[in-house]
C-alpha cells in the first residue's frame, strides 16, 4: 500500500522518494522529470511481504537534505531498502561518497531527520524480524548508534522530532512500562548522542498505559516542538485520541507520568485500534498576534463529549482540530478553537500564510474482519479504499476555502503534504504526484 512519500522542495526542484527504491527529481514549473535514481541491491534474506500492509519492504523513509556546505552545495541523504544510507548529489542523483550500512534490510524505517550532522530515524513492526528502535548516525565518522526501548514499533509518521538540545523524541508502540527492565512501551522517549552512544535522556508514560496496551491504542504520533513564552514545549497524541502537552525540560515531570496538560478524548469512543484515534504527526504555528496554535488530525467520529466553539457539521470519518495554547492561572492549557468539516481519514496538516492545508486520505484502514479476524492483507484494504481529497482551511476559523473534490484519483497511505512557493504537493497510491496551486502557476 505504500507508494510515494512527501516530496522535498529545493528551489524549483521536487525530490520525491518511492517505496520501490526510486528517487525522482522533478521540475516543479513543468512537472517534468530531471533525473531518476534506482537503488540496486540483492534481495535481502529476510523480506517484507508483498501483501503485508505493515511490512512492504523497500525504501520506506522520507529522505532529508543537508544544509549548504562552504561551496553552497547541499546533499540528499536517502535510506535504501537494504539499509544502506546514500549521500546523493541534487544535480544528478549520483552518490557523492560510497553508501554505508545504517539500518537493517527491510527494517521499515520512518522519515530521516538531521541535526548537527547526525541523522535520526526509527523502525517499527519488527519487519523482517528486526528490532524496533531509534537509530542515529554521525555523518562525520559514520558511527551508527541505536537505542531500544523494548517496545512495539516507533512509528511516528515523521520519524523522531528533534529539540533545540539535539534530543530526538519518538513515540513507542504497544508494550510494557517497566523501569526495572528498562522497557518503555506505550510512551514517548527522548534520546540524545553522548560520545559514541545514543542514550535515553527522558521519557513520558501515560498513567493508563496498561489499558492502552491491552487495546492497541499506542502512542505513535511524531511530536511537534515549539517555544511558548520562553519555554520549549511539545505536543503529541495517541490512538486513544488524546493530545498531550509536555515540557522539553522534564517530559512528564518527576514521575515521568504528569503532562503539562492532557486533553479529554477527542474521538475513538469505541476504542477502535485501526480506524480511529490520532495518527501520523502534529502541527503548530504562531500567528501575527503571538497566539500559539496546535493542530491535530484524527480518524473516526468525534467523541460525543468533545465540544469546540466552532465546527462545520457532523464528523463521522475524521477531522482536524485546532487548539490555542493559553496560560490559565500559571498553568499552560490547550483550549479548543475549531474543528474542521468531516474528512475521510484526516491526515496531518501543514500551515502556510494563514491557511491550513489538510487532506482526507480516502484509505480503508480496517485491520479486522468478521470472517477473517486479524488476517489483514493489502488487497482487501486497497479494494475498499476511495480517493484522497485536499482541503484548504482558514487557519483562524477552520472554514473551508478550497476542496479538490474528485480531482485526485485514488487514496494515499502514509503519505504527506509538502508546501512551498505557493504550491501544495501530495503523492498517492497510484504513484502520481499531484501539485495544486493558484491558477497560472
Amino acid at each position: 500500500m505504500h507508494s510515494l512519500f512527501p516530496p522535498l522542495i529545493v528551489g524549483n526542484v521536487a525530490i520525491e522518494a518511492g517505496v520501490s527504491d526510486n528517487i525522482y527529481a522533478i521540475d516543479v514549473e513543468r512537472g517534468t522529470l530531471l533525473w531518476k535514481r534506482h537503488f540496486e541491491y540483492p534481495p535481502p534474506a529476510r523480506n517484507g511481504g508483498a501483501t503485508d500492509p505493515l511490512c512492504p519492504g523497500g525504501q520506506t523513509a522520507t529522505p532529508v537534505i543537508g544544509p549548504p556546505d562552504a561551496s553552497g552545495i547541499r546533499t540528499l541523504y536517502a535510506l535504501a531498502g537494504d539499509g544502506e544510507l546514500h549521500s546523493l548529489s541534487l544535480a544528478n542523483g549520483q552518490d557523492i561518497s560510497p553508501p554505508f550500512q545504517f539500518g537493517y534490510p527491510n527494517g521499515k524505517a520512518y522519515a530521516l531527520n538531521l541535526w548537527n550532522n547526525v541523522i535520526f530515524t526509527t523502525t517499527s513492526q519488527g519487519c523482517a524480524g528486526n528490532p524496533n528502535q531509534m537509530w542515529s548516525v554521525n555523518l562525520a565518522d559514520k558511527k551508527v548508534m541505536t537505542f531500544n526501548p523494548k517496545s512495539g514499533g516507533l512509528w511516528g509518521r515523521s520519524g523522531a522530532a528533534i529539540d533545540s538540545t539535539g534530543t530526538a523524541w519518538a513515540p513507542t508502540g504497544d508494550g510494557v512500562y517497566d523501569l526495572a527492565a528498562q522497557r518503555y512501551g506505550n510512551g514517548l522517549i527522548g534520546a540524545h548522542v553522548v560520545g559514541n552512544e545514543l542514550q535515553l535522556k527522558d521519557w513520558y508514560e501515560p498513567t493508563n498505559w496498561a489499558w492502552m496496551q491491552k487495546r492497541d491504542l499506542d502512542m505513535q504520533v511524531t511530536p511537534a516542538i515549539f517555544t511558548y513564552k520562553g519555554r520549549e514545549m511539545m505536543v503529541t497524541g495517541s490512538k486513544e485520541c488524546r493530545v498531550y502537552l509536555l515540557d522539553i525540560k522534564s517530559a512528564g515531570g518527576a514521575n515521568h507520568q504528569t503532562p503539562e496538560f492532557r486533553t479529554p478524548l477527542l474521538c475513538n469512543e469505541e476504542t477502535n485500534f485501526a480506524s480511529a484515534g490520532i495518527w501520523g504527526s502534529m502541527a503548530t504555528w504562531e500567528d501575527s498576534k503571538g497566539t500559539r496554535w496546535v493542530l491535530t488530525p484524527f480518524w473516526g467520529p468525534v467523541h460525543k463529549d468533545f465540544k469546540v466553539p466552532v465546527s462545520y457539521g457532523p464528523v463521522k470519518h475524521g477531522a482536524v482540530v485546532a487548539f490555542k495554547v493559553e496560560d490559565k492561572n500559571g498553568k499552560l492549557v490547550l483550549t479548543p478553537a475549531w474543528m474542521s468539516r468531516d474528512m475521510d481519514q484526516a491526515e496531518p496538516p501543514v500551515i502556510a500564510n494563514g491557511v491550513v492545508f489538510a487532506y482526507g486520505s480516502g484509505e480503508n484502514t480496517a485491520q479486522a474482519y468478521p470472517d477473517r479476524g486479524l488476517q489483514d492483507a493489502s488487497p482487501l484494504r486497497i479494494k475498499a479504499s476511495t480517493h484522497a481529497v485536499l482541503y484548504a482551511l482558514d487557519a483562524d476559523s477552520g472554514k473551508e476555502l478550497y476542496s479538490s473534490g474528485d480531482q485526485i484519483a485514488t487514496f494515499a497511505h502514509f503519505s504527506g503534504l509538502s508546501v512551498a512557493h505557493g504550491r501544495i504537493y501530495l503523492g498517492t497510491f497510484d504513484s502520481v504526484l499531484y501539485c495544486f496551486g493558484p491558477a497560472g502557476r
